[in-house]
């Protein structure tokens, strides 16, 4: 019977790789000791099979990328480092095992055809993420095979139950495994951070770091997708595999170390499973806490929001567009304004759809139109089925006049959204939005969404909101 033995967080800076660090490694001398040290403690645990996910392999909403070459090989050439090159077998035996498992519990998983690789232009080789881990345990461990797994963008517990296929498909290999998530923490540490600094980076690290020394798994999914974005890390959805793959054991943690002397959170950490513990419900607590918060939220949401719930869920549920109720506030009945209505799923967008100016008789239709739009016709989504009705959390913004604007000057991303036009072209943004920091941000992306050039003769407009939740 196959068994993870120890799990092992690692960052993956290729600058901490002499070859590429050329002497710069030196700043991150305490993380290179540690990783030394993880590899060291690898070679120990005599695996036969290392399995490594990692965020810089292909990773898709719907998909968990496998590698399924007979051989996984990379080098540093992208990082002016022609060594070291790697060669691994690959255990396609696992491999099988885990994407079977993964099929059974709903989660696609497996490799990739040749046309859509050469589609989307993914390489063969192996990625940095896993490069920079493998270089240390290569030095330390020579004889092993290798599963290469991409971080996919699932929801936090489906996350973890991929984590459990992988340990289920090793259960029946025979293998000893070593668990590597590898990852970086927070990119928006300093100023000069690659993601730009964001005081919520440092505290998203240290929360982080805080649950896993406490050994508080289910607090580890509880973590808010827009939380994880804030802070711009790298690392938590491959740390949420590797916990999912130790599922059902007692977890005892070593933090070998945490620095960032370039604006990057790098942790260094053992995770060891305990004995089976058959009275541990990690998801099962998970949910139960998604119960409570969504109750709290439906307990205290606003006439708006709760007007967009029942009209979605009645049109869903029923087929049909609920009269509008009486209940409302006046205003809502006899004022008219554009309105946008927001549906989020695990903290991530499901579904937006507004109206720059009122096509409606009143806000109250505004916002049902917009509601049913929001769940049925957003282009970039599918259409919202029965059983996610109890997952979402709606938002309701309804805009105020636009007015227009001379320069990027007069806007402010916290308080006002911005309208782009030019011709018939329009783009909008909503104010206040999670890692939107400045005008120019602002203006960029609303442009993209008009399809604007930058360098055309654009107007501007801004606009207040009042948001509701």
């Amino acid at each position: 019977m196959g068994k993870i033995i120890n799990g092992y967080i690692m960052p993956h800076p290729p600058i901490i790789v002499p070859g590429v660090g050329k002497g710069r490694e030196l700043e991150a001398a305490a993380t290179v000791a540690a990783v030394k040290k993880a590899a060291s403690e690898i070679s120990k645990d005599k695996p036969t099979t290392i399995v490594l996910s990692s965020p810089h392999a292909p990773c898709f909403s719907d998909h968990a990328y496998i590698s399924d070459a007979p051989r996984l090989v990379g080098s540093l050439a992208a990082f002016d480092s022609p060594e070291p090159s790697l060669d691994f077998e690959n255990n396609l035996e696992l491999v099988s095992a885990i994407v079977e498992k993964a099929r059974i519990a709903g989660i696609s998983a497996g490799g990739l055809s040749n046309r859509v690789k050469e589609e989307y232009g993914i390489p063969e080789a192996l990625d940095h993420g896993a490069m920079v881990p493998l270089y240390f345990i290569s030095q330390a461990l020579k004889e092993f095979k290798l599963v290469h797994i991409s971080t996919p963008f699932l929801s936090n517990s489906e996350l973890y139950k991929l984590g459990k296929c992988i340990a289920a498909a090793v259960a029946v290999s025979g293998e000893r495994v070593v668990y590597v998530a590898s990852g970086d923490m927070s990119h928006r540490l300093t100023k000069g951070a690659p993601g730009g600094y964001h005081p919520q980076g440092h505290i998203y690290d240290e929360d982080l770091i805080s649950k896993l020394k406490a050994a508080d798994v289910a607090g580890i999914l509880d973590i808010e997708t827009s939380f994880m974005e804030v802070a711009g890390e790298c690392g938590t959805r491959s740390i949420m595999m590797m916990l999912g793959a130790m599922d059902g054991h007692p977890l005892e943690t070593d933090i070998y170390s945490y620095e960032g002397p370039f604006g990057v959170g790098y942790l260094v950490a053992k995770i060891q499973p305990g004995e089976t513990d058959l009275d541990v419900d990690i998801l099962g607590t998970h949910y139960k806490n998604k119960i409570v918060t969504m109750d709290t939220l439906r307990q205290n949401e606003s006439d708006c929001v709760k007007l967009a719930r029942q009209t979605l869920e009645t049109y869903i549920k029923e087929h049909r567009r609920m009269a509008i109720p009486q209940w409302l506030p006046q205003s809502f009945l006899d004022q008219q304004a554009g309105v946008f209505v927001s549906l989020k799923k695990d903290g991530k967008l499901r579904g937006c759809i507004g109206t720059i100016g009122p096509t409606q008789k009143s806000i109250a239709g505004e916002i049902i139109h917009n509601a049913i739009s929001a769940g049925t016709q957003d282009p970039r989504f599918e259409a919202v089925k029965a059983e996610e009705l109890p997952e979402l959390v709606y938002s309701v913004d309804i805009l105020g006049n636009p007015e227009k604007i001379e320069s990027m000057a007069q806007l402010d991303p916290k308080r006002y959204g911005v309208i782009v036009s030019l011709g018939a072209r329009r783009g909008l943004l909503l104010p206040n939005l999670e890692g939107i920091e400045t005008p120019q941000a602002q203006v960029e992306i609303a442009l993209q969404k008009a399809g604007i050039s930058q360098l055309e003769d654009y107007e501007m407009e801004r606009f207040e909101v009042v948001r509701y939740h």
